[in-house]
């Protein structure tokens, strides 16, 4: 089973920028899809950006586009999620999920078959 933890998250003024970190163990992080997800308390899980397998397919948020980007290093079963010109409309906890399929980038949550514990970023105006 697929564990996924994330960090990196923390509090910044708008305009920051901050690079949350998403390590995969046990298993291979290159036979998944990742994606992060972002979410307000009592809220619905937001799709934020995604990435197939090799990196080359990716997927975002018209909210972030342009703001942020997603890269993975299989080597290091590792995916980052660069986050640039941060806004107080970004604050949430942010959410590293996998999915089975190596090239499904969806955006639904539920799609997704694995999950972390999150990381929060706050931003401050």
């Amino acid at each position: 089973q697929v564990q996924l933890v994330e960090s990196g998250g923390g509090s910044v003024q708008a305009g920051d920028s901050l690079r949350l970190s998403c390590i995969a163990s046990g298993g291979a992080l290159s036979s998944y899809a990742v994606a992060w997800f972002r979410q307000a308390p009592g809220a619905e899980r937001d799709f934020v950006a995604g990435a197939a397998w090799s990196g080359t397919m990716r997927n975002y948020a018209d909210s972030v586009e342009g703001r942020f980007s997603i890269s993975r290093d299989n080597a290091k079963n590792t995916v980052y999620l660069q986050m640039n010109n941060l806004n107080p409309e970004d604050a949430d906890d942010y959410y590293c999920d996998g999915h089975r399929h190596p090239d499904a980038v969806g955006r639904a949550a539920g799609e997704y078959d694995y999950w972390g514990q999150g990381t929060p970023v706050t931003v401050s105006s």
